[in-house]
C-alpha cells in the first residue's frame, strides 16, 4: 500500500515578507514586493529593479561567527526552515532523526560569495581568498546547514535544475517518504542572485523587464505589455511527513501532496518548446501520478514569469490539458511572481507553499498588473484581486532552462 504524505509546515521568506503569514497576507492583498535594487549600485544596468527581501537580519537565526560560512541563499534557507518547523510544531526529539531528511534546492547558490571572492583574487591574489569560500557558495550547503541545525540524519540532497529545482526537491522528497525511505523531509528551495553578475547576466539575455520607472508594475504575467521577468530572492520550504508520522505526533496538517510529474522539452537551452509540449506532459504526468483527471484540478499556480514567449506557451499547454474548462475561463490560474518576482531555483518551493496556503484558506492569490488583455493569454488569471473559492486540488508548475519541468499537485486536507 502506498504511503500518504502530508504537509505540516510552510516557511516563506520573500520580497513580500519575512515569515509565512506576513508573506501570505501581502499576497492575498495583491501587494507588489518589487522595488529598486539596493544590494548594489545598479545605475549602469539596463534593469534596476528586483524583488529583494527587505530588512532581513540574519543574526536572528545565525550566530555571528557562523555567518561568514554562509552565502545569503543559505541564510534565507535557514530562516525559512525555522518558520516551517515552527508552523509544523516539530521538535527533533519527536522523531527518529535517522528518518528525517533534508532536500533544499538552488539554481545558482552563492553568487554573491563567488563575486566577492573573485574581486579579492583579482585585487590581492590567491592568498586573499576566504577559506570559507567554497562551503559558503556550493548549493548543497543549504541542506547541509539545515540538517546540522536539526540533527536530521536521513536522506540529504540538493537539486540544481534551474527554475524547476525546488519543485523537483519537493517532488523527490514526496517520493522518498512515499516509498518508506524517510518519515519526514525538510524540503524546498532558496535563491539570492540579486548581484551584479546575476542581474547583468539575465539582462544581457534580454530576459528581464526594463520597466524601471514603475517597479511595482513591472512583473505582469500574461499581460499584453509584459516585457520580461523581474528577479526575486528568498526561500520556500515545506515540512513533508508520512501521514502516520504526522498523526503520531499530533501535528497540524495543512494539505496532502498527491502528485508529482517531471518532463524534458529536448528542444532549446533557454526557450520552452513552442507548442508547450513539455509543460503539457509534465502536468499530465503529475495527474497520472495522483490518479486524477484534469477536471479535478481547481486552481493552477502557473510558472508565469512575465516573459512574452513563456507565458503564451504555458497558456497553450493549459488549454491543451484542461480543454473547454480553461478556454471558457472556468479554471482559475494565477502567477504570484507578479508580486514576488521570480526566485529562479527557489520559485517552486515558494509557490508550492503558496498553493498549500491557498488550499488551507480557500483563497486564490491574484495575478496583479492584469491591465491589457493579450489574445495569446486568454484564461482566467484571477486578475488583480484575490478570490474566495472552493478548491480541492491545486497544481503548481515550474519550468527551467534546459527544458527541465516539474509539476506538483496538492490536495485540500479535510481530516480524512
Amino acid at each position: 500500500m502506498t504511503r500518504r504524505v502530508v504537509v505540516t509546515g510552510v516557511g516563506l521568506v520573500c520580497a513580500l515578507g519575512i515569515g509565512t503569514e506576513e508573506s501570505w497576507k501581502n499576497l492575498v492583498a495583491g501587494q507588489s514586493g518589487i522595488d529598486y535594487i539596493t544590494h548594489f549600485d545598479a545605475t549602469e544596468f539596463d534593469c534596476k529593479i528586483a524583488g529583494e527581501v527587505k530588512n532581513f537580519d540574519p543574526f536572528i537565526w545565525i550566530e555571528k561567527k557562523e555567518l561568514k560560512k554562509m552565502g545569503r541563499f543559505i541564510q534565507l534557507a535557514l530562516a525559512s526552515a525555522d518558520f516551517a518547523v515552527r508552523m509544523a510544531e516539530w521538535k527533533p526529539e519527536q522523531s527518529d532523526l535517522d528518518e528525517v531528511g533534508v532536500y533544499i534546492a538552488s539554481g545558482i547558490g552563492g553568487f554573491d560569495i563567488i563575486e566577492r571572492e573573485h574581486i579579492k583574487l583579482m585585487q590581492g591574489g590567491p592568498g586573499k581568498i576566504s577559506p570559507f569560500f567554497i562551503p559558503s557558495a556550493i548549493i548543497n550547503l543549504a541542506s547541509g546547514h539545515i540538517s546540522i541545525r536539526y540533527g536530521a540524519r536521513g536522506p540529504n540532497s540538493a537539486t540544481a535544475t534551474a527554475c524547476s529545482a525546488s519543485a523537483h526537491s519537493i517532488g523527490d522528497s514526496f517520493k522518498i517518504i512515499e516509498r518508506g525511505a524517510a518519515e519526514m523531509m525538510i524540503c524546498g528551495g532558496t535563491e539570492a542572485t540579486i548581484t551584479p553578475m546575476g542581474v547583468g547576466g539575465f539582462a544581457s539575455m534580454r530576459a528581464l523587464s526594463t520597466r524601471n520607472d514603475e517597479p511595482q508594475r513591472a512583473s505582469r504575467p500574461f499581460d499584453a505589455d509584459r516585457d520580461g521577468f523581474v528577479v526575486g530572492e528568498g526561500a520556500g520550504i515545506l515540512i513533508l511527513e508520512s501521514l502516520e508520522h504526522a498523526q503520531k505526533r499530533n501535528a497540524p496538517i495543512f494539505a496532502e501532496i498527491v502528485g508529482y510529474g517531471m518532463s524534458g522539452d529536448a528542444y532549446h537551452i533557454t526557450q520552452p518548446a513552442e507548442n508547450g509540449d513539455g509543460a503539457y506532459r509534465v502536468m499530465r504526468a503529475a495527474l497520472k501520478d495522483a490518479k486524477l483527471s484534469p477536471d479535478d484540478i481547481g486552481y493552477v499556480n502557473a510558472h508565469g514569469t512575465s516573459t512574452p514567449l513563456g507565458d503564451a506557451i504555458e497558456t497553450t499547454a493549459m488549454k491543451r490539458l484542461f480543454g473547454e474548462r480553461a478556454i471558457s475561463k472556468k479554471l482559475p490560474v494565477s502567477s504570484t511572481k507578479s508580486m514576488t518576482g521570480h526566485l529562479l531555483g527557489g520559485a517552486g518551493g515558494l509557490e508550492a507553499g503558496i498553493s498549500v496556503l491557498a488550499l488551507r484558506d480557500q483563497i486564490l492569490p491574484p495575478t496583479i498588473n492584469q491591465e491589457k488583455p493579450d489574445p495569446a493569454c486568454d484564461l482566467d488569471y484571477v486578475p488583480n484581486v484575490a478570490r474566495k473559492a472552493t478548491v480541492d486540488y491545486a497544481l503548481s508548475n515550474s519550468f527551467g532552462f534546459g527544458g527541465t519541468n516539474a509539476a506538483l499537485i496538492f490536495k485540500r486536507w479535510t481530516g480524512k
